[in-house]
């Protein structure tokens, strides 16, 4: 475990210009805890407008914004200076789509514009957030501060706050399966520590979901357990899910009711359990499911369902990108607007996920009434190995069953099934393996206190590096930038340790 310090805490935005990812851990600790999943004090339900007893279903929408850190501030790789993809595409809008770069800054910004109108004209909108860390950064460093100005006052106006819900997510836009877990927890710690330094630590101790990087679960159980117990240690209620990421235990199928809250339960080789409220997000990652609100066309259709004995409105789940695609770009808004003012008032409400499960516990059921679903292709696992037969006996089990499926993998699911974030990518996978080996020797097992600079700095190059994007576009200049990411950590760690 790193080195937290005991101290009064800073929770300053940036500290000898660094993003303020590190260093007030455990008062964060004690925020998080005051408002655990445990706590009697809901966050949504009391100012929630719902007749909850009365709807058929709900719908919730939340749009997942992101922009990666490029070394691209420059002529020389090796040199330039690390700005938000944003600004390169700002700055060069006569490349390929970076004409764009205006309308997505519009696409940050919109959402804080609308809620506020919305309200005001006596509906009930709701959406739920989720903004990168790097994305955070990128728009406070551009001086774009009109979006976080905007996106303050819904999160922080008693008139507004209730439309809205932030998800956590992983700082640097890691994918958990493929990032060690012990950098994933540092993640999760620092864009909790980024969002309490822009929005406060009451508005930190709203946000009770997480949603991964890339829709991307864990699936080998070792590293599926931790991935859970980070969330949960971190004060997480519920996490976001793909559908197709997700397999009931008894039959190693998808789960048949995904409408509902479910139980994630991942148990590791050593015999250790985990578990989380899941909510399943269906379908594929078409950002026009989304733009157009066809969640919400969908929700019409459904009815009630029995949980736990009693009679509950399932409630039917997207997320997209919030800026990527024409029809995000120019359908969104108008959607948005019309099926806002259409369930207001109606039995098919927008509603956004803790508000929804506030009411569902409110109502007498309990997590233990949720059914059970685990990452996928796990029963094959646990049909030939017994937990807490040890790492060993994982292995070999996982060895004999690709040898016997090369469909089988333990690389986790994710929003999309014919794209790995492994295969093809060993020569930045291997870098960013040694700089996570490197800051686990010097930062960790050194002790440095979290709230020292070059903690905060390896650390915020470390967590720069993990970005997905690294490993998505294929080989060229995107592997290039995460290899000098690489590099640059490499030497904070050697130099500066």
């Amino acid at each position: 475990m790193p080195h937290f310090p005991d101290w009064e805490g800073d929770f300053s935005e940036y500290i000898n210009g660094v993003p303020n990812v590190s260093g007030s851990e455990k008062i964060l600790q004690k925020t998080l805890l005051d408002s655990s999943p445990s706590s009697p004090h809901p966050v949504f339900l009391h100012d929630s407008g719902i007749d909850f007893g009365r709807i058929r279903s709900a719908c919730a929408v939340a749009l997942h914004m992101h922009q990666p850190l490029i070394p691209a501030g420059g002529g020389d790789l090796h040199t330039a200076e690390m700005i938000c993809n944003l600004k390169y595409m700002w700055d060069n809008q006569c490349i390929g789509d970076n004409h764009n770069a205006p309308a997505f800054h519009w696409c940050y910004k919109r959402i804080a514009e609308f809620l506020p109108q919305l309200v005001n004209e006596g509906k009930q909108p709701r959406v739920m957030l989720e903004y990168s860390g790097t994305l955070l950064h990128g728009l406070r460093q551009m001086e774009l501060h009109d979006v976080l100005d905007y996106l303050k006052t819904i999160t922080l106006d008693h008139n507004y706050r209730r439309t809205v819900e932030w998800l956590g997510c992983p700082w640097g836009h890691a994918v958990a399966p493929s990032t060690p877990v012990q950098d994933f927890r540092l993640h999760v710690l620092a864009w909790q520590h980024h969002f309490a330094a822009i929005f406060g630590l009451e508005a930190l101790s709203r946000v009770r979901g997480f949603s991964p990087s890339e829709m991307a679960l864990p699936n080998h159980p070792d590293i599926a357990y931790e991935f859970v117990k980070t969330l949960k240690d971190c004060g997480y209620q519920w996490v976001l899910v793909q559908e197709h990421s997700v397999e009931r235990p008894e039959n190693g199928r998808n789960p048949d009711r995904p409408h509902i809250p479910h139980r994630l339960v991942c148990t590791n080789s050593y015999g250790e359990t985990a578990s989380i409220i899941a909510i399943i997000k269906t379908q594929g990652s078409d950002t026009k499911l989304v733009a157009q609100m066809q969640p919400y066309y969908e929700a019409r259709e459904q009815s009630r369902w029995d949980l736990g004995g009693k009679s509950v409105p399932p409630l039917i789940t997207q997320i997209a990108d919030g800026e990527n695609g024409g029809v995000m770009m120019n359908e969104f808004p108008h959607k948005f607007f019309e099926v806002s003012n259409d369930s207001t008032g109606s039995d098919t409400p927008l509603m956004n996920a803790t508000e929804y499960l506030e009411h569902l516990f409110a109502m007498g059921i309990q997590e233990q009434d949720l059914p059970v679903v685990q990452p996928i292709m796990q029963k094959r696992l646990w049909d030939r190995v017994k937990p807490g037969d040890g790492p060993e006996k994982m292995a070999q089990v996982i060895e004999e069953l690709k040898k016997e499926d090369n469909q089988f993998h333990v690389e986790g699911g994710s929003w999309t099934n014919n794209l790995s974030w492994v295969k093809g990518y060993e020569n930045v996978l291997g870098p960013m393996e040694k700089v996570s080996a490197l800051f686990n020797e010097k930062a960790i097992k050194g002790r440095i206190p979290t709230n020292e600079h070059r903690y905060r700095n390896a650390l915020y190059h470390m967590m720069a590096s993990q970005t997905s994007c690294y490993r998505y576009w294929g080989q060229g200049l995107w592997t290039d930038y995460g290899q000098e990411i690489c590099r640059r950590a490499h030497d904070i760690l050697t130099y500066d340790f």
